[in-house]
């Protein structure tokens, strides 16, 4: 049977390979339920574009008037969110597997569900790591071409479509590569933003800057 990556694994590394190798020590984890309920949202679109203020205030991040105006417009470009050709899909590929929470079938395209918050544009790296995984496991299966991925983030009624282009896979065979040869801790990343709130910064002993030190 192939050594499949899985493209958990793969966003993991795209953020911080050293976090990954301590995941992958411990036993594997389920999904928290608020997580959870933020993906079943991205089923629900018909809904909640129709849904009162007192509905959404309760689950979305913007004001609800924004909330529906965003996604409101997000199903006019791509209306095929809303009705999928298929949901909660595990798509195995060549090197990757994982599962997608929608594939769309005009044009054929995968989805993720992010339950955080978007970037000011395009999507985290990470997600576009993951995307290209998706997409081309995607491609795999149907043996067609597949020129795209969405990224869903279902709290704020925002989706960014992520190209496949030869800088995205480049990337994407990067982290594959980096992955595929991790035999002991990648060195330590030493970035404040992210190594702040790592659950493994005790482990790893990065040490960051408080704010005093940057002052």
């Amino acid at each position: 049977m192939p050594d499949y990556v899985t493209f958990s694994d793969l966003a993991t590394a795209a953020y911080c390979p050293r976090q990954l190798y301590y995941r992958r020590r411990e036993d594997a984890r389920g999904l928290p339920d608020s997580v959870e309920r933020v993906r079943d949202l991205a089923a629900e679109y018909p809904t909640l574009v129709e849904a009162s203020d007192t509905a959404l205030e309760s689950i979305v991040a913007p004001d609800p008037a924004e909330y529906r105006a965003r996604l409101g417009a997000a199903l006019a470009r791509w209306p095929g969110l809303a009705a999928p050709a298929e949901t909660d899909v595990l798509l195995t590929g060549k090197d990757c597997r994982g599962r997608v929470a929608k594939v769309l079938a005009d044009p054929l395209a995968p989805t993720l569900v992010s339950p955080g918050d978007p970037p000011e544009q395009g999507v985290w790296e990470p997600q576009k790591v993951r995307a290209v995984a998706a997409a081309k496991a995607l491609a795999w299966r149907e043996q067609a071409p597949v020129e795209r991925a969405y990224v869903e983030y279902p709290r704020h009624g925002v989706v960014r479509a992520v190209s496949i282009t030869t800088r995205a896979k480049a990337a994407y065979r990067r982290v594959l590569r980096t992955v595929r040869t991790m035999d002991g801790p990648p060195s330590r990343l030493g970035d404040d933003a992210r190594c702040r709130n790592c659950d493994y910064r005790s482990e790893c002993g990065v040490r960051t800057r408080t704010l005093s030190s940057l002052l």
